[in-house]
């Protein structure tokens, strides 16, 4: 059996000759007198007869660039530059071959990409677009079209908005506002962080109020007496001190204390 594929295979060499699915890619063979084969062909050099045909597919992300051009919701028309990434879905190959052909890109996810893009493109502002909501904005296109094309072939992974086309006048007066913006930020931020030193000292001096009042309530003239008394009996007994006369205070006499 082994030798009888090997003839049939030199056979068709001679005939017609090979062709190559490379990396990333797979086959689909057309038969002149058996239309598409259900099986696809992987990487590497099939023979192939000169009255059939092998298509190649690429199951690689491809990237393709897009301009576009789009009516924002304030009325001005923008010309901007976008990419898409994408990807075929390899168990689709042979519903892609036998419905839309090598060309799907063109037939199915352009015009998707187009009307899709534009409808969510009049929904935004033009500095929207430039600036603030662009991250948001390729995310909802992105989903959109997947949305539109779900079970069609494709997986759409990003969509990007490279540049923006704006007259000179807006874009500067759009990057003016931006940079006002940020600087009130940064003032507002400045003076939120002030507020809270400011804050932070006045519930410091509360605590340290708090607790002078707490101890100025606790203390009578007997404890402080008491405390005195303490203090110099401690004085009486260090090594140079011999005796200590201690006078006396507001209701109390004379005390001496002397050591051992």
């Amino acid at each position: 059996m082994n030798i009888l594929n090997s003839s049939i295979a030199l056979l068709l060499l001679v005939l017609g000759g090979c062709a190559t699915v490379g990396p990333g890619q797979v086959g689909v063979l057309w038969h002149a007198f058996g239309g598409t084969e259900q099986t696809v062909y992987g990487e590497g050099k099939h023979a192939v007869a000169k009255w059939n045909k092998m298509y190649v597919y690429d199951l690689k992300t491809m990237t393709q660039d897009e301009p576009l051009s789009a009516l924002t919701v304030d009325g001005l028309l923008l010309t901007m530059g976008t990419s898409l990434r994408y990807r075929l879905i390899p168990n689709d190959v042979l519903a892609v071959h036998k419905q839309v052909g090598q060309t799907y890109y063109l037939k199915i996810i352009k015009p998707s990409l187009l009307s899709e893009a534009r409808r969510i493109f009049a929904q935004y502002t033009s500095e929207q677009i430039y600036s603030t909501k662009r991250g948001a904005i390729e995310r909802e296109v992105r989903d959109a079209l997947n949305a539109f094309v779900q079970g069609r072939y494709v997986a759409l992974e990003a969509f990007q908005i490279r540049d923006v086309d704006l007259p000179v006048a807006i874009r500067g007066a759009i990057d003016a506002k931006l940079v006002a913006e940020q600087q009130l930020f940064q003032t507002k931020y400045q003076l939120a962080l002030a507020k809270a030193m400011a804050d932070q000292k006045q519930v410091e001096a509360r605590g340290i109020a708090d607790y002078n009042n707490t101890v100025k309530a606790s203390l009578n003239p007997p404890l402080l007496e008491f405390e005195r008394v303490q203090g110099m009996s401690q004085l009486a007994r260090s090594a140079n001190a011999k005796t200590v006369v201690i006078g006396p205070s507001s209701g109390s006499h004379p005390v001496l204390v002397g050591t051992p």
